[in-house]
């Protein structure tokens, strides 16, 4: 997000896919986002659409990623902080006028952005946007609510590690991205959160919460220029750019693997996964068409077996999965495309063997009728997140973070229209093909193959 934007689409080529999915009508009349830049380099967005509600919210291009070893976690523990009182109101005061608007008040933490966001009655927009730039700019971070934090966070802490999906993930980011900040989990390790104090909290502020690096976003019904008026009210006196060197650590991929081998779990647990571009390269379509052509299926839904997709009908008829689906994850200069498994024990190898055949095939052949399959749900996705305020509001605030700009619905169904079985050979045959794999699993995986063995599947012989 470093400056970038997602690679010019001719007009002529928006035209000529738009002509192709005429039965998503009235895409052309979805409102447009105007964007403004105040005088100190923050940037403001707003996207009409009806109703009552108004979502505002601040996007921050931080997240874990921004951190060292040493103070790995601060920026999940500095989103609790923001919300712990600031020089004009109390917890309980800020709580109590959040309430009191009928208003609901929220904020999350990834590895490259922090968010923060109220939506609320349309009368209520400016007190809204006013108490976001209260907690970012005027919180307190008394020492005292710091070290009651830290038992909150430890608890959040165990409760993550509770989720084994999220476990998963977070390992197949370490082994992955070894030795890289991005490798690191965002609430990071136990140590860290107990050291915590009050100047590491305020360092990491004064670096990273810098108006070239913060879009203030509204969504619903509320006019422009007003929200740019108050934006300007309320933040316009945030400095620029940080006097101190922002720590942004360059992603090294390494191919290898975390395996957590536990017989006595009832079902093994896979993420198997190759390294892409980041959000702005020009495969970024294919892979997601390619995502959606893997499926989203567990043993919950019926029909499995009918599904469109030969790796979750397979896994689903001879039982070899309970839950599979494919993911793609981008940051700002890289991404992981991939499968996650929940597998049987006694069926690993042929499942994973399923499961590379499948990624493999996308660089020697591409099911046509699947493939038009994946577009249309797609398709049907992108158009859902322009469905209400807060929707709105978070698709707004990522792409300016990610591509610089937002991207109306008629160039992303384009965009998606426009791929075809040659981009999704050229994609695979540039990332996937012959490369080495990341993969992360906890359970009974004492079926599956060794890495070198499985490194071995990342092609075909019969060719």
């Amino acid at each position: 997000s470093k400056g970038k934007k997602m690679i010019s689409f001719p007009r002529r080529i928006v035209k000529k896919y738009a002509r192709s999915f005429a039965s998503f009508a009235n895409l052309d009349t979805l409102p447009k986002t105007t964007m403004t830049t105040l005088p100190n380099g923050m940037r403001v967005a707003s996207e009409p659409c009806p109703g009552d509600t108004v979502t505002v919210g601040v996007w921050v291009d931080t997240g874990s990623r921004y951190e060292t070893e040493e103070n790995n976690g601060v920026a999940h523990f500095l989103e609790h902080m923001f919300f712990k009182g600031t020089e004009k109101r109390s917890q309980s005061a800020l709580e109590c006028e959040i309430e009191n608007m009928g208003g609901h008040l929220n904020a999350y933490t990834s590895r490259e952005q922090t968010v923060f966001f109220a939506r609320v009655f349309k009368e209520d927009t400016g007190k809204a946007l006013e108490i976001l730039s209260d907690i970012l700019q005027n919180s307190k971070f008394d020492p005292l609510l710091i070290e009651n934090e830290k038992s909150t966070i430890l608890r959040e802490m165990e409760e993550v590690e509770g989720q084994i999906e999220e476990v998963v993930f977070d390992k197949l980011h370490e082994t992955a991205y070894r030795g890289c900040s991005l490798g690191r989990t965002i609430l990071g390790p136990t140590e860290n959160i107990q050291a915590m104090t009050r100047d590491m909290i305020k360092d990491y502020v004064d670096t990273n919460y810098t108006a070239n690096r913060m879009v203030v976003v509204g969504a619903g019904p509320i006019e422009h220029e007003a929200l740019v008026k108050m934006a300007d009210s309320h933040f316009g006196n945030i400095p620029t750019e940080s006097k101190k060197p922002v720590m942004f650590e360059k992603a090294i991929y390494t191919g290898s693997e975390i395996r957590w081998r536990n017989d006595d779990m009832p079902e093994a647990h896979i993420a198997y996964a190759f390294p892409i571009g980041g959000w702005t390269d020009p495969d970024t379509f294919p892979f997601l068409v390619m995502q959606a052509m893997i499926g989203n299926w567990d043993e919950g839904m019926p029909g499995g077996q009918y599904s469109l997709s030969p790796l979750i009908a397979k896994a689903a008829e001879e039982r070899m999965a309970k839950k599979l689906f494919g993911f793609c994850t981008q940051y700002s200069d890289t991404g992981l495309f991939g499968l996650y498994a929940v597998g049987e024990p006694m069926a690993l190898d042929d499942l994973m063997y399923n499961v590379q055949g499948f990624v493999t095939d996308f660089s020697y052949e591409v099911d046509e009728q699947l493939l038009e399959h994946a577009k249309k749900t797609l398709i049907n996705q992108t158009l859902s997140n322009v469905d209400g305020s807060s929707q709105i509001c978070e698709e707004v605030g990522r792409q300016i973070l990610c591509y610089g700009r937002r991207m109306h619905p008629v160039e992303t169904v384009a965009r998606i229209q426009a791929v075809d079985a040659a981009a999704i050979k050229a994609a695979a045959n540039k990332f996937l093909f012959d490369q080495c794999h990341a993969l992360a699993s906890i359970g009974p995986t004492h079926e599956m193959k060794d890495y070198v063995q499985m490194r071995r599947g990342t092609y075909r012989l019969d060719c």
